[in-house]
């Protein structure tokens, strides 16, 4: 059999129940109105929601501030421009940016829009920037939206009843200015999803046109380059939430025809992906997401009984690619090995190891592993496993990525 294992690390201690993470909670129902088709950002502690269309299909332009500390909702400055659906939002340098979308609820003689606005938390107030230029500046529904190292990116999108776009443009808040970068290859598409991890922005499935598709592609700011990455093991679909907590990226619910409810886990050190807890409430699509604290907030859209409200938190499987230079030291080989593996980590205190199966199934604990003593992974079945291992002199600890194959 063969094993790779990707280290990454965390900063602070943390519950190592398995039962407490990889999990749902609800939390108090949004503050706003039943809606699907909103879009969502964070700003530091705060997540945001805004806009979308509500069950008596009024397009709105409202904003709510959400403080995960004490579950609390609080309404905000509403956004100046028109109200719509379907836009999008990215949040840079510790401002929140909106914009494009719809302002009806039905397409058909509705304005597309083409304006972007600014939001600043500690003033309350919004100012508007720079017009989205994309498609010859006719406005734009439907697309993506993902930020990367102080730039925010709109990708793909709707502009009529037969004509998409398969264009990325970049936004420069600093200089207040849009530059047309590399299409993306996957052709023209719509109800797309994206998110970033470091300094890669990561788009896919939606439809090309009226087919839905799975694939993914990853890209790449600094060479203005695309490439495809492994696509989503599951059915095609549009209208999913998407996030990314450390160095990892999550894909949830959408639809592919019907509703779904599941989530998957990207990651990107071996272009794979894993299957993680359904998510805590109903079935739906066209919901929305944001981080704050290494935490995912997943909520409103539309499900099989109407519009939702209901917001879940999302604890992750554990918080990954936070990097602890306390733990430089620590190594792992050898790598790739067959049957076992050894933990070099420069200490003279025991280790405490515990290996998991990806639903959270422990299958390897041992609380006083010497420096450099073997463990054997010989019985363990082919497949993704999560190894965490703490220093129990210190309050550090670090988990890794298990593959086991070609057993």
């Amino acid at each position: 059999m063969r094993i790779l294992l990707v280290i990454y690390s965390l900063t602070s201690l943390f519950h190592l129940s398995a039962q407490l993470e990889n999990s749902w909670v609800k939390k108090n129902d949004f503050g706003g109105l039943k809606r699907e088709r909103a879009v969502a950002f964070a700003i530091g502690n705060y997540g945001y929601i805004a806009t979308g269309v509500d069950t008596a299909e009024v397009v709105l332009n409202d904003l709510w501030q959400y403080d995960p500390s004490n579950d609390t909702w609080s309404q905000k400055a509403n956004l100046p421009g028109s109200p719509r659906r379907d836009a999008v939002a990215f949040s840079v340098d510790g401002k929140g940016y909106v914009g494009t979308g719809i302002d009806a609820d039905e397409a058909l003689g509705a304005n597309k829009l083409k304006d972007f606005w600014s939001y600043d938390p500690a003033l309350n107030t919004w100012a508007q920037v720079a017009d989205y230029p994309g498609v010859g500046g006719l406005g734009l529904y439907f697309a993506t939206a993902f930020d990367l190292d102080g730039k925010g990116y709109v990708c793909c999108g709707k502009v009529g009843p037969n004509s998409y776009s398969n264009q990325l443009w970049e936004y420069k808040p600093s200089l207040n200015q849009w530059t047309q970068r590399a299409n993306f290859p996957g052709g023209v598409r719509y109800q797309l999803a994206s998110f970033s991890i470091g300094l890669y922005g990561y788009v896919g499935l939606g439809a090309d046109q009226d087919i839905l598709r799975k694939d993914f592609w990853r890209y790449n700011a600094g060479s203005n380059q695309w490439t495809q990455i492994a696509n989503l093991p599951a059915s095609e679909r549009a209208a999913s939430v998407t996030f990314s907590i450390g160095n990892r990226g999550f894909v949830c619910m959408g639809t592919d025809g019907g509703l779904l409810d599941d989530l998957w886990e990207y990651i990107p050190e071996i272009d794979y992906w894993v299957s993680r807890a359904p998510y805590g409430g109903s079935e739906r699509k066209n919901a929305v997401g944001f981080v704050v604290n290494n935490k995912a907030y997943v909520g409103t859209g539309n499900g099989y009984t109407g519009k939702k409200q209901s917001i879940e938190e999302y604890t992750p499987m554990q918080l990954v690619g936070l990097n602890d230079p306390s733990l430089a030291q620590i190594s792992i080989f050898p790598n790739p090995t067959a049957d076992y593996f050894r933990i070099d980590h420069k200490s003279t205190e025991p280790l405490s190891v515990a290996i998991f199966s990806v639903s959270g199934k422990l299958v390897y604990e041992n609380n006083s592993l010497e420096d450099n003593e073997p463990i054997d992974v010989s019985n363990l079945q082919t497949g993704s496993y999560i190894v965490r291992v703490s220093l129990t002199n210190q309050l550090s600890v670090f988990s890794t990525q298990l593959l086991i194959s070609n057993k």
